[in-house]
């Protein structure tokens, strides 16, 4: 193994493990301002007992995130000098924005909600969170621009062998960053919901091992505080999930337009195929859908790995221009398999736990099983995040 494939493994281990904290970051935050804003407009106790509660897992994940994030610079410019030399001029510009505007405004914010409790009045309170939350968020999108970028690069010229900014809006407007954002992002929001779901899940699970019959009051009034964050969650998660799906298909057809190799890849095809088939396991076909997914026509010709790679080499000159297909091929159906699996559990909770109509009985509970099912279910949308971003890093064109 020679030093630049010892650099991307460094590289791409570094980056799963960061990303292990930032989704549950994103979502995290919105779920706890969201359980601010329900006590401050109903004053009741268990909404700040909830916040309290999941603000100290989240104010952890936070912390473990920027130190995470910290190792990702130094390999810029120890393991990729040139390539920082080479795009620099533009790469920096919306990583920049993200350190001095949105991170300086997230951990300001930060530090005034932690240190403001009891201190700023409630509703200056509520709006710090907020804002972290903010700040949060715009993180995500000024660092998914410079992504988007290596993807689709936009708004530049090559000047003495050096990449150039010429557009900074149309760095940071980039239809590959367009479709992107409300696809992690959104993404963010099902691994959260799924964090929820087991933490609850748990303390459900542990409330009535300790009074299986409900018939002590402080037990049975402990079960049903993590009924209000296992349905918000439930909520969030299903929403999510829809989210994610549509901008997924917004990806798929710019794909199909901006990254075919990648597209080829995570299908598995090899050859040009007009109404070409969609795998979801190798050996099993569904016709055309692929080409459906990738241009809304059933009957287009999506290209294939071979023809694209000898297509490239004609155009570029000798390499091999093929990701690794394997990886790209199964992260595309692990992210898939694990990401619709959480939603469908959302899903299937919001059904069993609704509500009765015309009936003054309380709204059904979370059966038991479903509940060990969140716990087991955590790592699912973690896994079926990671598996994404393999997809999109590993399937990137031009390869780095």
């Amino acid at each position: 193994m020679d030093a630049l494939d010892l650099a991307r493994w460094q590289f791409g281990v570094t980056t799963v493990y960061h990303f292990l904290f930032v989704p549950l970051t994103i979502g995290l935050g919105v779920f706890v301002a969201g359980l601010q804003t329900a006590w401050h407009r109903t004053g009741k106790e268990q909404y700040l007992r909830l916040t309290k509660f999941f603000g100290k897992l989240f104010l952890i994940n936070f912390a473990m995130g920027v130190v995470t994030g910290i190792v990702q610079e130094f390999q810029f410019g120890m393991n990729w000098s040139d390539y920082s030399i080479f795009v620099g001029d533009v790469f920096g510009a919306p990583l920049a924005l993200e350190a001095l505007l949105a991170f300086f405004l997230e951990s300001t914010f930060l530090g005034l909600w932690i240190f403001g409790w009891d201190k700023l009045p409630k509703r200056v309170h509520l709006a710090t969170i907020w804002a972290a939350v903010i700040g949060s968020n715009l993180s995500a999108y000024f660092i998914l621009a410079a992504n988007a970028w290596m993807k689709h690069p936009v708004g530049y010229e090559v000047v003495d062998g050096k990449a150039r900014m010429t557009d900074l809006w149309a760095v940071l407007t980039n239809s590959s960053a367009l479709a992107q954002v409300p696809h992690v992002v959104g993404a963010a929001f099902v691994v959260a919901g799924g964090f929820v779901l087991a933490v609850c899940g748990y303390h459900v699970l542990r409330e009535r091992r300790a009074d299986p019959d409900r018939t002590t009051p402080v037990r049975r009034g402990a079960t049903d505080m993590w009924r209000t964050p296992m349905r918000a969650a439930l909520v969030m998660t299903a929403i999510a999930g829809v989210v994610v799906a549509g901008s997924g298909d917004m990806s798929a057809k710019l794909l199909y337009e901006q990254q075919p190799m990648k597209l080829a890849a995570a299908e598995g095809l090899k050859h040009d195929t007009a109404g070409a088939p969609f795998s979801p396991v190798p050996g099993v076909e569904v016709p055309m859908l692929l080409s459906f997914l990738s241009t809304n026509d059933p009957s287009a010709v999506v290209q294939g790995t071979e023809d694209l790679q000898a297509r490239f080499e004609k155009e570029f000159g000798p390499g091999d221009y093929r990701p690794n297909l394997p990886v790209v091929f199964w992260s595309f159906r692990v992210m898939i398999t694990f990401g619709m699996a959480t939603v469908a559990l959302s899903v299937l909770g919001l059904w069993l736990t609704r509500k009765r109509r015309r009936d003054p009985r309380p709204p059904r509970e979370l059966p038991a099983w479903l509940a060990r099912a969140c716990v087991l279910a955590l790592p699912l949308p973690t896994i079926a995040m990671i598996s994404g971003w393999l997809l999109s890093e590993i399937g990137r064109q031009p390869w780095t």
